[in-house]
């Protein structure tokens, strides 16, 4: 289907409604999914978005092979990241558990290289250097202590921390920080990554620090 990411829908259908799904189609599991009233809306392409260009610009410089990605929300990263490269081992933290539970459906469905855990962005359950990159994107300006966050991004980078945050105010009343690209470079160098270059795209700012 034009415009979605249909095998992770698909996977989302299966894990979702398990037993009722063995041997279907990819289109008769997006319209069991419909008919049971799934959302599905979620897996339509954001790949064209600026800032998720951008991101996937860097890690195709970087080539990881396993990725953590912090605060991943509803998966507006994590399904073009998957999509981009088919080999990625990627682990998705999230707090919300209705979100998580999505996620997971994704992953029980068959998608085999994802892996989706509850925990403190500010206080993660890893070792030092455990992710050659650590993913944070449009998740440190919802933060009260943005530096915490950082420090713990950092501590468990082996190669690269990539971020992403707006860069001007919104009328999101979750958004409690406002960054600048000189405010966000400091935030990682304090946080231990050792440099960071900045890029700007539409109403956002990445930074790619190396470790």
């Amino acid at each position: 289907m034009d415009g979605w990411y249909e095998d992770f829908a698909a996977a989302y259908v299966r894990g979702s409604l398990a037993g009722a799904t063995d041997g279907r189609s990819n289109a008769e599991l997006l319209a069991l999914g419909r008919a049971a009233g799934l959302k599905l809306h979620r897996f339509k392409r954001t790949m064209g978005l600026p800032r998720i260009r951008a991101v996937l610009g860097a890690l195709r410089g970087i080539a990881p092979t396993h990725l953590l990605d912090i605060g991943t929300g509803r998966g507006v990263f994590l399904w073009p990241l998957l999509d981009a490269f088919p080999s990625l081992m990627v682990t998705a933290v999230e707090r919300d558990d209705v979100r998580r539970r999505h996620l997971d459906a994704v992953r029980q469905g068959g998608v085999a290289r994802l892996r989706v855990l509850a925990a403190d962005a500010c206080d993660l359950p890893f070792e030092d250097r455990a992710f050659e990159v650590v993913t944070a994107l449009e998740v440190i300006e919802h933060q009260q202590d943005p530096a915490a966050l950082a420090r713990e991004a950092v501590r468990v980078a082996s190669r690269f921390v990539i971020a992403s945050v707006p860069s001007k105010p919104d009328d999101n009343p979750e958004h409690v920080q406002l960054f600048t690209g000189d405010s966000l470079e400091a935030l990682l160098l304090t946080a231990g990554a050792t440099r960071v270059k900045i890029t700007y795209v539409l109403n956002h700012i990445i930074a790619v620090a190396g470790i």
